[in-house]
């Protein structure tokens, strides 16, 4: 017993003695770590400003430039193919089952044939656009390495503005022009998310819960005022889309526009409209009117709240069929394995957002065509401020939308108003008319939009970055592991590895299930 404890008294004294000489040798070699660490990036930053003709290593070390140029290019065409062929079926589809002919939905002749489904054309346009961008944007870069010995961001800017003239597989130029506008409105954007992160400079209101929605409704009130006043400003498909998706005829928007401009009316044309009416009574038509009547906009009833309920029913009928497919497909191709998955609550949720983006447009026309009677019911003369404030109040309807799709939809409909406008300044000759300003300006801006991909990526939406890390870089920000680096570089990996904490078991989960839904997994995307 004695010998016991006096061994027990002996080792006591020691063990804080290991604990302290332990902690010592891992401080002594974290400190000798973080030594060598900064002693092999003082020997990499040397070695690439030396160069001595060397240029930086690609990412691509297992493929040459050129297959990793032509490697893009293919899976960026086939992505953007399948997505936009995969949509008309889908519209096909609907339309068949509209018409109650469910037999042909399994008819591949009625489904896919080349007289109903005309988007071959219009596909292989947007696989050009998205391919050819994205080949020639990693063939550019490869060659600037080379050329300049050394990687800066004048590369990614030089490159992504050169490879930006696939916008010319685009044959309409007002289709060109949309997407270019678009693309400033994202460069600036990006911008001034930039400044305001390095508290250089931010806008007055930046702040407001809402400024989303106020700027959308901004864009809307320029559009709609287009639509009516100004139709030629707007490109001819978006009109169209508008056209039909709102419950008045054509004769009649074009008399309220000859109504509010003073000059005479064409009586033939909104007579003929009329008589096609059903349920319309004999109206005297003056020539000259001052304002144009609700029994003209619309002579189907004469209740002005029944026409608003049904222009929101109707207009979520035809439009739901275009949002599920705008929401299914691209979910579908581009997180192919998430949809395997779990395909039903994919369609779910696909549901989900068709119908509240339906609702959001449905809204929208009801709200504006209930402006324009109350207008008529307060006032005898018209005037054409009335539509630019009926589309802006109209706007509120985006709060029906998630808050994250709001900033989106007026980055969407921003472009459009701005070309709107263009085109009314250019007509009434206070800019000057520049052929293919469109193209320049295209090829600014992705040279912009590069840039910040890849050297400022948290100052861009989450939605455009993944949609063009998706579509365009998904290789440069996803490097495979490179067989060319050096020992430093792979020692400095595996100091970064050995410094990570240790994850709990439902981190590992966590990880294992975003490596799961990883689409660059799967083999042949």
């Amino acid at each position: 017993m004695p010998s016991l404890s006096t061994t027990r008294n002996s080792s006591a004294p020691s063990l804080p003695l290991l604990l302290a000489d332990n902690e010592e040798a891992e401080r002594r070699l974290r400190e000798a770590e973080e030594r060598l660490r900064e002693a092999m990036e003082e020997l990499q930053r040397r070695q690439r400003t030396a160069g001595h003709g060397h240029h930086p290593p690609c990412d691509h070390a297992d493929d040459s430039c050129v297959a990793n140029a032509i490697g893009n290019l293919c899976q960026s065409f086939l992505l953007s193919y399948g997505v936009r062929v995969g949509i008309g079926i889908l519209l096909r589809a609907f339309k068949l089952a509209r018409g109650q002919s469910y037999s042909s939905l399994l008819d591949l002749k009625q489904l896919v044939s080349e007289k109903d489904l005309i988007v071959r054309e219009e596909a292989c346009r947007i696989g050009l656009l998205f391919g050819g961008f994205t080949g020639s944007y990693h063939a550019l870069r490869c060659l600037l390495r080379k050329l300049r010995k050394k990687e800066t961001p004048m590369n990614a800017i030089l490159a992504g503005s050169v490879a930006g003239l696939s916008v010319l597989a685009l044959d309409d130029s007002s289709r060109r022009r949309t997407l270019a506008l678009y693309l400033l409105a994202r460069v600036a954007q990006c911008a001034y998310n930039s400044a305001k992160s390095k508290n250089k400079f931010h806008l007055w209101g930046s702040h407001w819960r809402h400024g989303d929605s106020l700027l959308f409704a901004l864009a809307c009130a320029q559009i709609m005022y287009a639509f009516v006043m100004r139709p030629e400003t707007l490109p001819k498909s978006y009109h169209d889309f508008i056209q039909k998706t709102g419950p008045v005829a054509a004769p009649v928007y074009k008399a309220v526009r000859e109504s509010c401009r003073g000059g005479p009316m064409d009586i033939v044309s909104l007579s003929a409209y009329l008589s096609t009416k059903r349920k319309s009574k004999i109206l005297k038509l003056e020539e000259f009117p001052s304002i144009i009547p609700c029994s003209v906009i619309h002579p189907d009833t004469d209740s002005c709240l029944a026409h608003n309920a049904y222009a929101a029913s109707a207009t979520f009928r035809k439009t739901f069929p275009l949002y599920f497919s705008l929401t299914f497909v691209p979910f579908v191709i581009l997180r192919l394995q998430k949809f395997m998955d779990s395909p039903a609550r994919t369609c779910w949720n696909a549901v989900k957002g068709a119908v509240r983006s339906t609702a959001f447009l449905s809204a929208f026309v009801g709200i504006f065509q209930g402006v324009i009677c109350m207008h008529r019911k307060v006032a005898s003369k018209d005037h054409k401020l009335v539509y630019w404030i009926a589309g802006g109040i109209s706007a509120l309807s985006v709060l029906l939308e998630k808050k994250s799709r709001r900033a989106e939809l007026a980055l969407y409909v921003l472009p459009r108003a701005g070309d709107s406008l263009w085109s009314i300044l250019v007509n009434r000759h206070l800019i000057p008319k520049i052929r293919n300003a469109e193209v320049a300006l295209f090829c600014a801006c992705m040279g912009g939009i590069m840039y910040y991909l890849e050297h400022e990526p948290d100052t861009m939406a989450p939605f455009l970055r993944g949609l063009i890390r998706r579509f365009l870089a998904s290789r440069i920000n996803n490097p495979a592991p490179s067989s060319s680096r050096s020992a430093s570089y792979t020692y400095l990996q595996t100091l970064d590895a050995m410094k990570k904490p240790k994850i709990r078991p439902n981190q590992e989960a966590e990880t294992s299930s975003s490596e799961k839904y990883n689409l660059e997994s799967i083999p042949g995307l």
